[in-house]
């Protein structure tokens, strides 16, 4: 008999109690996946509010930004970013992005043809299989080529106020980027923004109106207990100074890059790595319409790194360059060793995260940021620091640091691990834990199959506005960064 229906029979137990550690993107959105089916779940969050952890602005929808990726991990990124699209649509920016390829750098854009192909077929698969997978647009104007002649071309129009088209989506690059630096053709994509102060909305409201879902927030664990005979955890955890404990039947490790401090509470190994990041946020006053977002690729770790621009309303910007005085950190990238679970990040990191930054380090990089964009866009020098940077660690399971596709991992019949490395994967996770949950009776299978977030699709677009600027807000960033500059297609 399976173990969930056991402790129903013996304890009388009317519903699986499910405690997840930690309220990111994964352990939010597992919650909601959770307790939609009917289970109560548990929800422990170190911080304040929920999904506050590495930052997010990009919906990875094929993985166009990471050369060095597998097409399998594209396709699953694909999939996983459709899937999360149709959960929640209020929190995307629905423009394209721009990938270009420096002229000094050794890819050919012909080299992403193959890939966009398939990727294309993929998408035009999907929507074939259900129309709701739709939200991308349509699948032949997933990606398109533009040559030298036609950008030039576009380069002698005015931006539109509410471009329809990707050739309309094209001319603020065509405008103001140093063609003779870029490789031709250029590829223009439909991968949209994907806005965390949204996503933390979208998925806080859908909890708070859950009866089956109750949100522990600063909440600390400090151990966990098994009790394999009774089958559950003990689960002792501090919040407001006071000591506390509940029990659950099932317990999902989602505490992101302190998975493994879990790990090592209940003794179980798993090599991981753990990463610290950092995007930075600055105000272009000379910009006054609408971009897509801009990738120009480049090495990791290199001078000439993979810089990104990321367009938010009221001419701010948020903007990545992999190289190691801008995104990354020289020793930002540690990973697990034998006698623990957890990689041990220095403790400058830490302090970043649990603490702030110097307003001389948020200068000084989000002015290298700056200067990385400048060699392509030579306006964009005028653009000033805007707020401290959005950051965090952010896991990535095994030994690859090139990994973007993960999911989730198991231990026994009662512990599940949410390791994902992109929002995208969330739903996959979700999906992973609920089958083994059928098995185990705690999920009647047809109810699984019916899901439809009946509570997600009753929070108007208002409500995320309202709770993404109270975030905002209470984060100490602009308030521009709630917003949006496209409403969904």
């Amino acid at each position: 008999m399976a173990e969930c229906q056991q402790n129903r029979d013996i304890n009388h137990i009317e519903q699986t109690r499910v405690a997840i550690v930690g309220g990111g993107i994964a352990g939010a959105t597992v919650a909601l996946c959770l307790s939609e089916l009917g289970m109560h779940v548990d929800l422990l969050e170190k911080g304040p509010s929920l999904v506050n952890g590495p930052p997010i602005c990009h919906l990875h929808a094929g993985g166009n930004l990471y050369r060095e990726i597998s097409e399998e991990q594209c396709v699953t990124l694909l999939t996983q970013s459709v899937d999360l699209l149709r959960l929640y649509p209020y929190a995307a920016d629905y423009r394209p992005t721009i990938i270009a390829i420096p002229t000094d750098d050794s890819g050919s854009p012909e080299a992403l043809l193959p890939r966009l192909e398939k990727l294309q077929a993929e998408y035009k698969r999907l929507i074939d299989e259900n129309p709701l997978n739709k939200v991308l647009g349509d699948s032949d104007d997933y990606y398109r080529l533009f040559s030298r002649e036609e950008v030039e071309s576009l380069a002698q129009l005015e931006p539109l106020e509410k471009p329809q088209t990707l050739a309309q989506w094209m001319i603020p690059m065509a405008k103001n980027v140093d063609l003779d630096k870029l490789k031709f053709p250029l590829v223009m994509v439909q991968e949209f923004g994907l806005n965390v102060f949204r996503l933390a909305a979208s998925v806080s409201l859908g909890l708070e109106n859950n009866p089956d879902c109750d949100i522990h927030t600063g909440s600390k664990v400090s151990n966990i207990v098994s009790h394999s005979q009774a089958g559950h955890w003990e689960v002792n955890y501090q919040q407001m100074g006071q000591d506390k404990t509940l029990q659950c039947d099932y317990l999902i490790n989602a505490a992101g890059f302190r998975s493994g401090t879990i790990d090592d509470l209940l003794g179980f190994k798993r090599q991981r790595l753990v990463e610290f990041k950092a995007a930075y946020v600055c105000k272009w006053d000379d910009c006054d319409y609408l971009w897509p977002e801009i990738i120009f690729h480049g090495e990791r770790g290199t001078p000439k790194g993979m810089g990104q621009f990321t367009p938010y309303p009221g001419g701010y910007f948020q903007l990545h360059g992999m190289t190691n005085n801008i995104t990354l950190f020289e020793n930002g990238l540690v990973e697990s060793n034998g006698t623990s679970a957890q990689p041990q990040l220095a403790s400058s990191f830490i302090h970043k995260i649990d603490e702030q930054w110097t307003q001389a380090e948020t200068t000084e990089r989000t002015r290298s940021a700056i200067e990385h964009l400048v060699s392509y866009i030579p306006k964009f020098e005028s653009a000033e620091v805007a707020s401290k940077p959005l950051f965090g660690a952010q896991q990535i399971p095994g030994e690859d640091p090139t990994l973007r596709a993960a999911d989730v991992s198991f231990v026994g019949d009662r512990y599940a691990r949410c390791e994902i490395v992109k929002a995208s994967s969330v739903l996959t996770v979700a999906d992973a834990i609920i089958e083994q949950l059928v098995l185990l009776g705690c999920v009647d299978k047809a109810d699984y199959g019916n899901r439809e977030f009946a509570i997600m699709n009753s929070i108007s677009e208002a409500d995320i506005d309202r709770r993404a600027e109270l975030l905002v807000t209470q984060r100490e960033y602009p308030l521009s960064l709630a917003g949006r500059n496209v409403p969904q297609l």
